[in-house]
């Protein structure tokens, strides 16, 4: 077996990007083509195979949802604490695994057990793969932004191609293979990770190395079996949205004084105020999520039935363009947004990572604008265009790009080494509110008259989006007029 080699051998790599980071991003992309294959489908496979209406089928999705990002608070913490982000990643996309397998053998009877192992594995493996790519980087190493940015664009070939083959699979040959699909690719991803992690040196390992291997097993054990003792309380909060809303309403709070508490821990000033800025970018970015996500719900459900299944008269399955585009256009134009920023860094008229948040909730103004848009596109019987519906997508994916693979660089910029892990975790979990906030969005904008019309339905859900539009417009202008404070509490941090 080769020698392990060090952090510091890991971080003095010549070039743009260290090689690890090409094979991380081989393993998420796995990940993400699960991830992603599925969102597409449940909220269609909730309604037309469960006989969900279209609000219960947001409202569903929106917690199904809200337990994954949850639960990568919890498993972030876990990782920090106990298994190390390494042990952390394979336990999780092996219960991903059994979970989607679950599911691919009865559809219907074992969906919300194999969607409750799902959250669990998603807990375990998701935050964990882009705190390592952190790692790579030493904390001054003017290259991490450009190694995110790659990660996030690379990461998304998995996210494309689930987002085709599981709508596909789901919905021309049979919802089993759709889920099927999804087993597989994570046994790819875990199996790719066991040949890969040597590579990462001591980036990843236990935080408990040189506690007593006894001891260690029984914590780590602890975990697992806690992990898995979740099963029945997540089922039945999937179960009955009720509950969600009570855990909800829990969770936040309880992660709030978490994070106070760690704030107080902080001896420095300067980073309990890097920590405060991280804080409040995170709380804004709940409302982006809450927007953003609405993909996997209310758009995929206008898409299954208000668009023509034509893209420039080729025939498509609208929601391909749904579970793919956003993908697709993130491949495209992240590297080329790339580009764009080091133009305007040369010319010194590069807008600071704030007002970029600021202009990702005002290009989401203008997607939701566009699908407002689509009422003016609609026939007699209330299908609408799908190339504007495309054209929304390409503003939604520009919105992302200002936002996503900067936030994820950014929370590990300003947080402390010692708890990376758990303010990506908080990132994850402000998008757990994110696709909370964003069913029930979904599920008021849904016609609830079982009678309605394709066109009644259309009108229903455009009129949501304008509404959307405006609030994304709001918290734009909010966020680049506070601007200069925030950016004064980033201190050093660019």
């Amino acid at each position: 077996m080769s020698q392990k080699l060090t952090l510091e051998q890991i971080q003095n790599f010549e070039g743009k990007y260290p090689k690890q980071l090409w094979h991380l991003f081989m393993v998420e992309m796995w990940e993400r083509f699960c991830f992603y294959g599925m969102r597409g489908v449940l909220a269609i496979f909730m309604v037309d195979m469960l006989g969900l209406t279209d609000a219960e089928s947001n409202l569903k999705y929106g917690a199904i949802q809200a337990f994954v990002y949850a639960f990568t608070f919890i498993g972030g913490i876990f990782a920090d604490r106990i298994l190390g982000f390494k042990k952390s990643l394979i336990f999780g996309g092996l219960v991903m695994v059994a979970g989607n397998l679950l599911i691919a053998t009865d559809p219907h009877q074992f969906f919300y057990y194999g969607i409750t192992l799902s959250i669990i594995g998603t807990g375990f493996f998701k935050p964990n793969i882009s705190s390592m790519v952190g790692e790579l980087y030493k904390a001054d190493d003017p290259r991490r932004d450009a190694g995110f940015g790659l990660f996030y664009s690379g990461i998304n070939i998995g996210a494309f191609l689930g987002g085709i083959v599981c709508v596909y699979l789901g919905k021309q040959v049979g919802w089993n293979y759709a889920f099927l699909a999804a087993g597989i690719v994570m046994i790819i991803g875990v199996v790719l990770f066991l040949f890969i992690r040597n590579e990462l040196g001591p980036i990843g390992d236990s935080p408990l190395e040189r506690m007593d291997p006894k001891k260690r097993l029984i914590r780590e054990v602890a975990v697992y079996v806690g992990a898995l003792v979740c099963i029945p309380l997540i089922f039945i909060m999937i179960h009955n949205t009720a509950y969600t809303d009570m855990f909800m309403f829990i969770v936040g709070p309880l992660a709030i004084i978490y994070y106070l508490i760690q704030l107080y821990k902080i001896p420095s000033s300067k980073e309990k105020s890097k920590f405060i800025a991280a804080f409040i970018m995170i709380t804004f970015s709940i409302l982006f999520f809450a927007i953003f996500e609405q993909a996997g719900g209310s758009l995929a459900l206008f898409a299954n039935k208000n668009l023509h299944s034509t893209l420039f008269s080729v025939p498509l399955d609208p929601n391909i363009v749904n579970n793919s585009a956003n993908s697709l256009y993130v491949i495209i134009f992240s590297p080329l947004l790339g580009l764009v920023w080091l133009w305007m860094a040369k010319k010194k008229i590069e807008p600071n990572t704030v007002v970029k948040f600021g202009l990702a909730f005002l290009m989401l103004a203008g997607a939701y604008y566009i699908f407002y848009s689509l009422r003016f596109f609609a026939d007699e019987n209330g299908l609408s265009s799908l190339e504007i519906f495309a054209l929304a997508y390409f503003a939604v994916t520009i919105a992302e790009l200002c936002l996503s693979p900067i936030g994820l660089s950014m929370v590990t910029k300003l947080s402390p080494k010692h708890l990376g892990g758990m303010m990506m975790g908080l990132w994850f979990l402000a998008s757990a509110y994110g696709q909370y906030l964003a069913g029930i969005l979904g599920a008021g904008m849904s016609d609830p008259s079982p009678t309605a019309s394709l066109t009644d339905k259309l009108m229903a859900y455009t009129d949501g989006y304008q509404q959307l539009a405006i609030y994304s417009l709001v918290a734009g202008v909010v966020v680049i007029v506070l601007s200069p404070f925030i950016r004064k509490l980033m201190q050093d941090v660019k």
